[in-house]
């Protein structure tokens, strides 16, 4: 390996058809790159779009109800109803596996914008009811001062925890901080300010959301004994839709709705989702490897022809070698370093370019909602490369078992 007549002599039998060597060069080296671009790309669009769940606890759901669409217990369809206080305590106690019950209420429903002022300045925002936990479950980041605690909800407390765009609209330069915003006519001092832990939205905004506690909302806007909708999380290793299932079955008992109406509830489930999502990726990143591998196989086996043409060409020369004496070993030996040398100067190169191109992308590129840091990590790379010199190697090994097939008094008579 380290001798360093053997590597004149590879370095003058490459030289001595440089076109021929180039072009064989790139095609292995056009593999890699093809192989890292596609796993690269592969991992930015899945970086922005699984990083829409970051914050989130993915193991989750959430569930409210909706009007009837069958006739049950003497109540005609279309019956609408709700979650009530009672419930909380009926999930948690008599569901098995449950990690996290928050009840949610908002203020004008799905989508509602409310009327929210400080001094001269007002504007429309998503209010919420909430728990402390539910905090667990949503993107958002607390930068400045807390958000909502237990003391809150038994004090019920007048105190609210805002986003970035909140402040934004409401304050300019002002610091918000313990300062009072008025919702609806009902004034809460501010203890909290929260960002948004990703580009991506589940839902709305998360700058523009305002937390109040849950027990203070139900009594400030005329919501008492009232749920919208329930947060669940589940336990670690507990599937979600199973928690699901089981909820939505207590609560057609509680609250008289036919069990086979599965209009009654709608749900929506973060885990399926993100299992989704990531196979969906997975499936992805496999044709990029096949692809890619199938490109850079194509590559060696231009690799291996090559070196059959140039033991054609050097036939006499092996005769000479083997006739004085040169072991099967040495012949073999400096075939397969031959091959090897341009599978790995090209793969280098390849990936050296591939990697070039993909941080590019990422400094042109930027971060967005749909693409997101494009590379590969390091164990991929060395993935990549030694499939590249396992290539390298058997392209060598045909040509090297056709040099020992000829005859040494035959290759001293060929022309």
């Amino acid at each position: 390996m380290f001798d360093r007549d053997r590597w004149d002599e590879i370095w003058m039998t490459l030289s001595r058809n440089k076109l021929r060597s180039a072009l064989t060069m790139f095609g292995v080296g056009w593999g890699i790159f093809m192989l890292v671009l596609m796993l690269g790309m592969g991992n930015g669009l899945s970086n922005a779009v699984l990083g829409g769940f970051e914050g989130f606890a993915t193991n989750s759901c959430f569930i409210w109800t909706m009007p009837t669409t069958k006739p049950y217990a003497g109540f005609q369809r279309g019956r609408r109803f709700n979650f009530d206080n009672e419930d909380i305590s009926l999930i948690r106690n008599n569901v098995e596996g449950i990690d996290i019950c928050s009840p949610q209420l908002q203020l004008g429903g799905w989508r509602g914008g409310n009327n929210v002022s400080y001094e001269n300045r007002t504007s429309a925002f998503p209010v919420y009811g909430s728990e402390p936990e539910v905090l667990l479950v949503e993107s958002m980041n607390i930068h400045t001062g807390r958000f909502l605690n237990h003391q809150d909800l038994m004090q019920e407390r007048k105190v609210c925890v805002i986003g970035e765009e909140v402040v934004a609209r409401l304050f300019e330069e002002e610091d918000p901080m313990g300062k009072y915003i008025k919702i609806n006519g009902v004034y809460f001092q501010v203890v909290g300010l929260g960002r948004k832990k990703s580009n991506a939205e589940m839902g709305e905004n998360p700058d523009a959301k305002i937390y109040v506690p849950f027990t203070t909302f139900q009594k400030a806007f005329n919501s008492i004994n009232m749920v919208h909708w329930f947060t669940i999380v589940a336990k670690p290793g507990v599937d979600v839709a199973r928690v699901e299932s089981d909820i939505k079955e207590l609560m057609a008992r509680k609250h008289r709705v036919d069990p086979t109406d599965e209009n009654a509830f709608g749900s929506w489930n973060m885990q399926t989702m993100f299992n989704r999502m990531n196979g969906l990726f997975i499936g992805i990143a496999g044709p990029s490897w096949f692809v890619g591998i199938c490109t850079l196989l194509a590559g060696v086996i231009g690799i291996g022809n090559i070196m059959l043409v140039s033991i054609q060409e050097r036939t006499k020369e092996i005769g000479i070698r083997r006739s004085i004496g040169a072991t099967p070993r040495s012949i073999t030996g400096q075939i397969v370093q031959e091959a090897l040398t341009l599978t790995v100067i090209a793969g280098y190169f390849g990936l050296l370019i591939g990697v070039g191109v993909l941080e590019l992308t990422r400094t042109y590129a930027g971060d967005g909602d749909y693409f997101k840091n494009p590379g590969v990590d390091l164990r991929v790379a060395l993935i990549a490369f030694a499939v590249l010199i396992l290539s390298g190697l058997f392209a060598g090994l045909l040509p090297a078992r056709r040099a020992l097939s000829i005859k040494a008094i035959d290759a001293l008579r060929s022309e």
